[in-house]
Formats: structure tokens, sequence, C-alpha cells
């Protein structure tokens, strides 16, 4: 169930910023007021290295990512957007087009069930910024129009305030926290349909109406 977006090589520019040819065949998801969120490519690896090889960013992740780990990031994200018709997706501002981060939808192993999970991170420099609330919340829109899930989830490390607190920030709410041998405890939060729980379209800046 999913629709046909507008790509950036049919767009060829976006708020009046020229894209490289690589660029410009990378599908466009979804715009906000400050972002685009684009498929990633191999081109992104400069900027999401500077991201996911931060220490002080990834401190709640399971794992230190190397210039391996930032390629085959990139690398399953591209092969989920052929296999699933989503993933983590880069995230860009419209006035510059510069690359600050990923978010995006995909499909994790939460207490043994594949469940569908938005992410995020944002560059360090960017963050506090609202941002990873904003891409966050276009995601969560995104799904709901485009999948058939009745729920969507974000998890991460107990430990893990900022993180949570974005989850909260878009209409999720505390699900559960289970023991993992990645994160020791994990922390799980859910927004969705069912069990008589709000419809997403209650939801406006991540608050209910």
């Amino acid at each position: 169930m999913f629709t046909k977006e507008k790509t950036l090589d049919e767009k060829k520019t976006v708020n009046g910023i020229r894209f490289t040819p690589m660029e410009s065949s990378m599908k466009m998801i979804v715009e906000t007021e400050r972002l685009f969120l684009r498929e990633m490519n191999m081109g992104d690896f400069d900027a999401l290295y500077q991201i996911l090889a931060d220490p002080v960013i990834m401190r709640h992740y399971p794992y230190a990512f190397d210039e391996y780990k930032v390629r085959d990031w990139i690398k399953r994200n591209m092969e989920r957007y052929c296999k699933d018709g989503f993933g983590l997706w880069a995230v860009c501002l419209k006035d510059t087009g510069e690359l600050i981060g990923d978010c995006g939808l995909t499909l994790q192993d939460i207490e043994g069930e594949m469940l569908p999970e938005i992410g995020y991170h944002i560059r360090r420099d960017c963050q506090r910024k609202g941002y990873a609330k904003e891409a966050a919340s276009a995601v969560r829109d995104w799904a709901f129009k485009n999948t058939d899930y009745p729920a969507l989830y974000s998890c991460c490390k107990y430990t893990n305030v900022a993180s949570i607190r974005t989850a909260e920030a878009i209409g999720m709410q505390f699900d559960r926290e289970y023991p993992d041998e990645a994160n020791g405890i994990t922390h799980v939060e859910r927004l969705g349909t069912v069990l008589g729980e709000p419809s997403p379209s209650t939801y406006e800046r991540g608050r209910i109406r």
C-alpha cells in the first residue's frame, strides 16, 4: 500500500537548490516546514559518518561506528527501500540541501516480534532545534497514510532520555521495558489505533487535540 513519490530527478531543485546527478536520482519522501527527507545513497557517506561515528550522539547505541559500519548502514537502508518500500531516510535542510541526520521507518525486532519503528539521528550541532521531532512527525504521518500498520513504535536504551522525549513529543506513549543483550534494558514507546487508542489523525504537533 505505497503511493508513488516524486523524485528529486523529476524536480531538479528544491527551493532553488540544485542537486548532483546522484542526489537527483534519489526519491524525495516528505517535506516539512524546514526539512525534506529523501532516500540516502553512498554519496552521503561523509555527512552520515560525521553523525554515526560521533561517540556523543551514539553513546546509547550498542556499538561504535567505523567507516565499514557507516557504509553498511547506507547499503542496508538502500536495500530496505527496495524490499520494504521504506527505511531510514536522509534528513536535509530545505534552505541549503545539507544532510543533518537520518529518520525513517524500519522493521525492528522488539521482544521477538518484527514491528515498524521510527528511528532518528541528528547531527550534534543541529540538536535542540526541533529537527528530530519535525522529521519524526513527518515519518509518523507518512507511515499511517502509506502503510497498513495499526501501530508504530520507537525503541531505545532506557537511558536515552532525549530519544524517549522525541517519541513522546510526536504522540507516543510508554509501551514496555524489557531486558535484552544489546541495551541491557530496552524502552519501547508506541502510537496506534488498536485497543481503543486515539486515531493518529487526532494528533497535532505531537499532542492530542
